[in-house]
């Protein structure tokens, strides 16, 4: 099994060096949203085992705070239909670090700015990755903003 750690912007790469210092897994910086995860990981074998680490809002965790992601779904607050839950695989503690929390990754495709939903996090990626039919699954994601574009951008000089 080949391992890769995914990124969406190259910024994120500063996230590996601090919290998987002695990981030597190849990475791939995607683009930001579905289409650039699709564009970049639709030839990676699926036997792959795909570590998505990377920075996400959150209601109320607190900046900093680091995540084990369990599983992932799409995030449409507004709309109700049947649609998979996707679990995703534990981190292993031997090369990552023990995370502050775990909880459920809402995908959406624009940044979240309000939302109802608490105890979970939010990114652009993950929902898209997971669906893509990789063997294992693992995300990390660092809580960047309380649902704050500004906050983010602050942060991580990223997405525009």
């Amino acid at each position: 099994m080949s391992h890769l750690i995914v990124i969406a912007e190259e910024g994120e790469r500063a996230l590996i060096s601090k919290y998987l210092p002695d990981c030597l897994w190849p990475v791939r910086v995607t683009g930001v949203g579905a289409i650039n995860i699709i564009r970049s990981l639709r030839d990676v074998p699926r036997d792959t085992h795909v570590l998505n680490i990377g920075y996400a809002g959150s209601a109320n965790f607190e900046i900093g705070t680091r995540v084990e992601v369990t599983e992932v779904r799409l995030h449409h607050p507004n709309v109700t239909y049947d649609e998979p839950v996707l679990m995703l695989d534990a981190l292993n503690m031997g090369l990552f670090p023990i995370a502050d929390r775990q909880a459920v990754c809402y995908s959406n495709t624009d940044f979240v700015l309000q939302s109802d939903y608490h105890d979970c996090v939010f990114d652009m990626e993950l929902a898209y990755i997971a669906a893509l039919g990789f063997e294992q699954v693992s995300a990390l994601k660092i809580v960047s903003d309380n649902l704050s574009l500004h906050d983010y951008h602050q942060l991580t000089n990223g997405v525009q």
